[in-house]
């Protein structure tokens, strides 16, 4: 199994957003050497608790601090930007580390509507042109648009002997069929969707057309997870996600992801713990072999090619932990 970290760089409470970034970076160096397959960073704006607004930033720290794994988005939001300057900081990435860089492309805001405003003036709009919008963006990574169009006279320069290998993300039918028919990978967001994810990853299977360099589909489906020696242990680190998750929900998370005993004291509304057992229903929670064998299921079900992990704790040593636990169980 080919397993990948998916990380949103999470600031925990008491620590600063500086530390969140050196987190980030010593977990993709960690990674590498578990064997892990890819490193990819998210995007957010003004989102409490999590630090990165600026993936391609933060690639070209972790790309000068490892020497091989893979690294990349997770996800440029691409309705807030332009495809050309899209191509032309990924081929910069590219450029810098030959034959590494994948560029994860999503739609979704990422933060709040006040920021999504400030950083598009129509997002809507912009998402109905992702279609388009993509297909400019894959012509400008491939440096092929016919020689009647607009942009065919130039190039997203620097042209990296590789390009960037491109992701379409998302957790919707919709999602798998514009990755199918633009014949780019695929990756399903399964822990933060409510659908079933397995149908949708059908339909980019039996959809896909093959074009460009990629002659198959290739699909991953992250997955939240947190594993310790000792599924009691494993299920106590998890306490501090749920309450972020219900503190982000009323606006009050910008603290950071709270400690185990600040979980323990919380006191849950009905509909908190409703949607707390909904999430856990979404997890893989345990210790190495019960998480091993979830992942393997969870494969099975997707017919997924790879599995990325997400994981969200308090202390950045359960998480690192947590990836290692996998890894030497997995690998």
């Amino acid at each position: 199994m080919k397993i990948s970290i998916l990380d949103q760089s999470p600031i925990s409470s008491g620590k600063t957003a500086q530390d969140a970034l050196q987190e980030s970076m010593r977990l993709a160096q960690i990674g590498e050497k578990l064997g892990y397959t890819r490193y990819w960073i998210a995007e957010h704006h003004d989102y409490p608790g999590l630090a990165c607004s600026a993936p391609e930033v933060m690639l070209g720290y972790i790309g000068a601090n490892t020497k091989k794994i893979r690294i990349g988005s997770g996800a440029v939001l691409l309705p807030h930007y332009k495809p050309y300057k899209i191509a032309e900081t990924y081929h910069m990435l590219a450029t810098l580390f030959p034959d590494r860089i994948d560029l994860g492309i999503g739609r979704a805001p990422g933060g709040s509507a006040e920021a999504t405003m400030a950083l598009s003036d129509n997002f809507l709009e912009q998402v109905r042109k992702m279609p388009e919008k993509i297909i400019d963006l894959l012509h400008f990574l491939q440096n092929d648009f016919p020689s009647d169009h607009m942009f065919s006279k130039i190039s997203a320069s620097p042209l990296p002997a590789i390009s960037p290998e491109p992701w379409i993300l998302g957790t919707s039918e919709k999602s798998a069929i514009l990755a199918a028919e633009n014949g780019t990978a695929y990756a399903f967001g399964h822990f933060m969707s409510d659908k079933e994810g397995s149908d949708i990853m059908k339909t980019y299977l039996e959809r896909f057309k093959a074009k460009g360099r990629l002659q198959r589909p290739k699909s991953i489906v992250a997955v939240s997870v947190i594993c310790s020696e000792t599924t009691e242990r494993a299920e106590e680190l998890a306490l501090s996600g749920y309450l972020w998750h219900v503190q982000s929900a009323k606006g009050e998370g910008k603290k950071g992801i709270p400690s185990i005993e600040e979980a323990k004291q919380y006191s849950y509304s009905s509909d908190e713990k409703e949607m707390i057992k909904a999430m856990r229903n979404k997890m893989v929670i345990g210790n190495p072999r019960e998480v091993k064998q979830q992942l393997l299921a969870l494969q099975t079900l997707y017919q997924a090619d790879e599995i990325m992990i997400v994981t969200i704790t308090h202390s950045y040593e359960d998480r690192a932990q947590s990836y290692k636990l996998i890894a030497h169980e997995v690998l």
